[in-house]
């Protein structure tokens, strides 16, 4: 290290790579609360994944694919005209929609343009790379009109930067199998928001929650949706009820499932009509597909930043090796976020870099403050959305024993469905399970799937993180009628209850006539 560098003479005092989530809110808290000079690169638009082709796009298109579930199933219930429920796919303008969605997104990238300026953080384009452990070249690429022509030319320029610490979250990125014609023929869930109209016929591969997510929303707005699973349900990874309750409301809805196919063999491409054909493992083959959507996992987004050069090491999967205050293997270099492959949400994000600069910058009390990985709550936004936290009845029974545990489940029909003039085996249906450990029954884990679910999630979430007993959840009084009083009174009687090794609490006030209500829907 040369001697400028031993006097620290950098040119930024924090220098983040990655533009998203959690990278703006440690650039922002270090430049504003800390008064840092603080510099961020980023070579596409602010926000990250999470609002441009993740959370926010994806949330707008859950919206509309709920508005139009309602719309087409559930209104003429309610005593609006049936012809409602024939006029709604014909009447939906996808373009109309992805145009709406869009200028928001530019707005929010726009936004986080003008926070930049107001906390004096620079704004660096380019692709970042490092040269040494305090030194990142960025390439830029600019955009110029010609001389005598309307195209644009490109010209490439860079610049060496310096930094006393550097904070790397630059996120992930969509994972491409390398079987025959995947690259070629397929898109990943980046491409689902380049979409200029709804395919007529829509396989997604992958078994994931985003996979689950974009079946559930294209199905709704009147695709025909294929999902092709290598194993034999989605969500492997989820609590048995969470995963069999959204298999069973999925084949409801109308979305062919392909099981156990052990994944995709090739896809091929009708040059005619232009048509994709799909062929698994197994042998299924799913023909006449307007667009394929691979959706089997997303790795980290490290390629071009030459970290050997910084002495950063990486885990065998390709995630930053850091412990629990983002620390890397160089002293001065730190990672956060989907990057380091732990709980890769963008409030976490968030919050781990906005605790990462509070332990670099802040008062010698804050040294050693970080983000908590456990007990995140988190929502899956399938149709019926998902919402859980903590462990999973299977983790529990390996985690304590099997002896230790309790669970509280209870499988009913939402109230909003119940004037609906069918079968009650057909309406759709809620479930919710609690998952407790010892005498005391601690809560470990909540999982829920069916209307409302997600916005309720996070005050049981924050019931959860300080350490609620079943006891606790029974002594709060219901809100009644709401899907939620059901995490408060389950297992308080033993009539739709399903109890495993508990014994049943009391009755409260409201337990009969609530008895009374289910009994009947």
């Amino acid at each position: 290290m040369n001697q400028e560098k031993t006097l620290h003479n950098y040119d930024y005092d924090y220098l983040v790579i990655g533009g998203g989530s959690g990278g703006i809110a440690s650039a922002k808290r270090a430049a504003t609360l800390y008064h840092k000079k603080v510099g961020v690169i980023e070579a596409n638009k602010l926000g990250g994944t999470c609002v441009n082709v993740g959370c926010v796009p994806k949330k707008v298109m859950w919206n509309a694919a709920s508005i139009a579930d309602s719309l087409a199933h559930d209104v003429a219930h309610y005593g609006f005209g049936s012809q409602l429920a024939s006029e709604v796919y014909n009447s939906f303008d996808w373009a109309k929609l992805k145009q709406a969605r869009d200028a928001y997104v530019k707005r929010l990238n726009d936004i986080y343009e003008q926070g930049f300026r107001s906390a004096n953080v620079d704004y660096i384009q380019g692709y970042a790379s490092f040269l040494d452990e305090h030194s990142i070249l960025v390439v830029s690429t600019h955009e110029e009109p010609g001389e005598d022509s309307p195209c644009t030319t490109s010209t490439t320029s860079t610049k060496t930067i310096t930094a006393d610490k550097i904070l790397i979250a630059t996120g992930g990125k969509p994972m491409f199998p390398l079987e025959e014609g995947i690259q070629e023929h397929c898109i990943s869930s980046d491409g689902f928001f380049e979409l200029e109209e709804l395919p007529q016929v829509a396989v997604i591969v992958g078994a994931g929650y985003i996979a689950v997510e974009l079946a559930g929303v294209l199905n709704s707005l009147g695709s025909k949706v294929h999902l092709v699973l290598r194993n034999g349900t989605a969500l492997r990874s989820f609590d048995d009820m969470i995963s069999a309750g959204l298999d069973a409301e999925m084949e409801k809805a109308g979305i062919q499932i392909h099981r156990n196919t052990n994944g995709v063999v090739k896809v091929t491409k009708d040059e005619i009509d232009q048509t994709k054909t799909v062929v698994t493992h197994s042998g299924d083959i799913i023909e006449g597909a307007n667009v394929v959507i691979v959706a089997t996992g997303r790795i980290p987004n490290v390629q071009g930043l030459n970290l050997p050069n910084a002495k950063v090491l990486c885990t065998h999967r390709g995630y930053i090796q850091v412990d629990h205050l983002q620390n890397t293997t160089s002293s001065s270099i730190f990672a956060l976020g989907d990057v380091c492959g732990k709980v890769e949400l963008t409030p976490m994000a968030i919050a781990a870099g906005r605790r990462l600069a509070d332990r670099i910058f802040g008062p010698p009390e804050l040294s050693s403050v970080h983000v908590s990985y456990e007990n995140v709550p988190t929502v899956v936004f399938s149709h019926p959305p998902i919402g859980t936290i903590g462990l999973t009845e299977h983790a529990a029974k390996k985690t304590y024993g099997d002896d230790q545990i309790k669970t509280y489940s209870s499988v009913f029909t939402n109230l909003f469905y119940g004037i609906f003039d069918m079968d009650p085996s057909l309406k759709p249906k809620t479930r919710m399970k609690l998952v407790c450990v010892g005498e005391e029954e601690r809560v470990v884990g909540i999982h829920c799937i069916g209307m409302g679910v997600d916005e309720m999630m996070q005050g049981f979430g924050v019931a959860m993180k300080m350490g609620a007993t079943k006891a606790d959840f029974d002594s709060c009084v219901a809100i009644h009628p709401t899907a939620s009083e059901e995490l408060v009174t389950m297992g308080t009687w033993g009539t739709s209850k399903q109890v495993s090794g508990a014994k049943h609490g009391t009755l409260n006030a409201i337990d009969s006539l609530e008895i009374l209500f289910k009994s009947k829907m």
